[in-house]
């Protein structure tokens, strides 16, 4: 029985309301015992000496949303000693040496199901970096069913950095995704170039597509392969702009100096054209390079490549 009535409970119960409150066994058709049994069970209906009679859904809401908070914080409790209790397993398997791959040799697995299951291992074992470049839309049920344990890695103190194309965070809920992440320590950033979708695992572990229909994937282990996949993400992730630039856009004067930064004037030419001292468009600059993450204004104006002036 769901916590909520299907559509046959709530005619029944609306057709006792209109018959002023009280349905007669006499009311009823024999296909509606089934249904009566539950509204019944519900306590929306309750039996009298001549029938049945409708009790105020308000009362029984009430009851009922006491009862569904009581089991979630039962529910709650549970969750935060789950840990604990199992604590004694956790330690016995991470003192188990893990076999390592030989030079060169990757594990292939095949399914999403086994995918999914390998890599949220990797997650669980994951204990000071995990980095991940997602090219195309990411998909929000896979944004959702991963959140809880995104946050518990970070929880546990691990630096997590993610790599975006601009088609992901165009999307409302996707934005709201992401913030869940970075306002527990994740750092993200979107590149508007293509590249290569990969996971690394404390640069122990990296996780490759093996096939275009991501039905199969590659576990690497080699130090130099890793190494080379470090590197490229390390490469992209320098030529990205920060999340915050998609997800909260900058007042109209720094958009509209970054702009003309990007044309190639200088600071004092800005400055000029738009009637504001050297001083406010250097201030402007500062939040700009903070913004996409530039140590200088040549790396700031290649994150600005791609703005253009009204």
């Amino acid at each position: 029985m769901t916590d909520e009535p299907t559509a046959a409970e709530r005619a029944l119960y609306l057709a006792t309301v209109r018959r002023g409150g009280h349905l007669r066994p006499d009311d009823l058709a024999p296909a509606d015992r089934p249904t009566l049994a539950v509204l019944v069970a519900r306590g929306l209906l309750t039996p009298t000496a001549t029938g049945y009679t409708a009790v105020n859904p308000r009362a029984v809401g009430d009851r009922l949303g006491t009862e569904l908070r009581t089991r979630a914080t039962r529910l709650l409790v549970h969750t935060e000693s789950l840990p604990t209790a199992l604590a004694p397993l956790t330690r016995a398997y991470d003192a188990v040496p893990r076999a390592s791959s030989r030079t060169g040799e990757a594990t292939h697995i095949e399914g999403n199901a086994d995918i999914r299951q390998r890599i949220t291992e990797l997650l669980s074992d994951c204990k000071e970096e995990f980095l991940a470049a997602q090219p195309g839309r990411r998909p929000l049920d896979a944004l959702r069913m991963a959140l809880a344990q995104d946050l518990a890695l970070l929880k546990r103190g691990c630096a997590m950095r993610i790599l975006y194309q601009p088609v992901t965070v165009t999307d409302r809920t996707a934005q709201r995704q992401i913030l869940l992440r970075t306002g527990q320590g994740a750092q993200v950033r979107v590149l508007d170039e293509p590249y290569q979708r990969v996971m690394i695992f404390d640069r122990t572990v990296a996780v490759i597509p093996a096939a275009e229909d991501a039905t199969r994937a590659a576990f690497l282990t080699d130090p130099a392969a890793i190494a080379f996949l470090v590197a490229h993400f390390e490469r992209d992730w320098s030529r990205a702009t920060p999340a915050d630039h998609h997800l909260n856009p900058p007042p109209p004067t720094t958009t509209r100096i970054g702009r003309l930064l990007a044309r190639g004037l200088t600071q004092r030419a800005v400055a000029t054209r738009l009637g504001l001292s050297e001083r406010t468009v250097a201030a402007h600059i500062s939040r700009l390079r903070d913004r996409y993450g530039a140590q200088t204004l040549f790396q700031l104006g290649w994150q600005l490549r791609g703005e253009r002036d009204d």
